[in-house]
């Protein structure tokens, strides 16, 4: 019996949020082998351009890869977050559908609108109907291990955006060296990312919470304001240099203690951006005493994203923990599922 118990609790803290981020870097290097591993076929008809269909914890990989190979990307890269397609899809399209239940309505809804266009399609899922549809149609699909909520899984969801992407050769197969010294690196560091966590959540509880990046990285900090959003149960916002110095920068004249600003740096940012990021740091400062610079670690940016990616998560949790919050509570979000279920 106390043997059972023993087996219970430990399966219960494993599959807690803070359980599944500590898993992270396991996560990461099962992503690795099963994207090795995936036995894609070729494609079909020569690929002109690429739609990368997901939400929430679905798709912000698709956010997140589109701007960290947006320098290499042999085609236009399009990341789709709502029903229906773009109008230029068509037999030389390449449309990859995120979504980690398999069920996901808008993402199922662009893949169908997708295949009426004779489109090629790629999947990324846990199982559902996606997993059905892929079978069905002899589409590549790379499954993932399922039954986790979907923003605890990024690791897979970006990961596996990459194979995909090099099958294709949109980009170079050197990314497979970088995602595993991602991965050596947040294992490396698992400790000190969650610590560096804690101590920032501490900084950062009770402020109205901003993320600023260079604009290769504005994913990575989309990623961190949905991890605020959904895991503390706060309202947060980013935005991306030096785009933000275009607009949002003025706004700052409303601004207060009240905010709390998080500026994720890394050594690849173009350096009339930082630059950019230093000079407006100066004018937040006139506003509130809480600005907090993270540098990320890491000889690509692959790994450098990986890195902020992780710390942001911890992060979410302790922010969730000082304020006694359930991080995988999404009550809000199954109301709406529910309600839409209706219709």
């Amino acid at each position: 019996m106390k043997q059972s118990l023993f087996i219970t609790l430990r399966v219960e803290k494993e599959r807690s949020m803070r359980g599944l981020i500590n898993r992270f870097p396991e996560f990461l290097a099962d992503a690795i082998s099963i994207g090795e591993n995936a036995g894609l076929t070729p494609a079909t008809k020569q690929i002109n351009n690429i739609v990368i269909s997901g939400l929430g914890g679905s798709g912000i990989g698709g956010t997140i890869i589109a701007q960290l190979i947006a320098h290499e990307a042999k085609v236009p890269v399009t990341v789709n977050k709502t029903y229906g397609i773009p109008e230029f899809v068509n037999e030389n399209t390449l449309l990859i559908g995120c979504s980690y239940s398999g069920n996901t309505e808008e993402t199922l809804d662009a893949i169908e609108a997708a295949k009426e266009k004779g489109a090629q399609i790629a999947c990324i899922t846990s199982g559902g109907k996606l997993a059905e549809w892929a079978v069905r149609n002899n589409w590549n699909c790379i499954v993932v291990p399922g039954g986790n909520p979907p923003r605890a899984m990024v690791a897979y969801a970006l990961t596996e955006l990459f194979f995909i992407m090099m099958h294709y050769q949109v980009i170079s197969a050197d990314y497979v060296s970088d995602l595993k010294a991602a991965a050596a690196l947040v294992t490396e560091n698992r400790e000190a990312l969650e610590s560096q966590g804690k101590e920032l959540a501490r900084q950062l509880n009770g402020k109205r919470i901003v993320a600023y990046a260079d604009q290769t990285f504005a994913g990575v900090a989309e990623r961190f304001r949905q991890q605020v959003n959904e895991n503390a149960k706060q309202l947060c916002w980013h935005h991306a240099l030096p785009e933000m110095n275009h607009n949002e920068l003025v706004g700052w004249a409303g601004g207060d203690k009240s905010i709390g600003v998080l500026i994720l740096r890394n050594d690849s940012d173009h350096s009339r951006t930082k630059l950019r990021m230093d000079l407006s740091k100066d004018i937040y400062l006139k506003y509130t005493q809480t600005v907090i610079e993270v540098n990320s670690k890491g000889s690509s940016n692959v790994e450098r994203a990986f890195f902020h990616i992780l710390l942001g998560d911890w992060i979410s949790i302790h922010l969730a923990e000082l304020n006694d919050i359930d991080p995988i509570e999404i009550k809000v979000i199954d109301f709406l599922k529910s309600e839409l279920g209706k219709v």
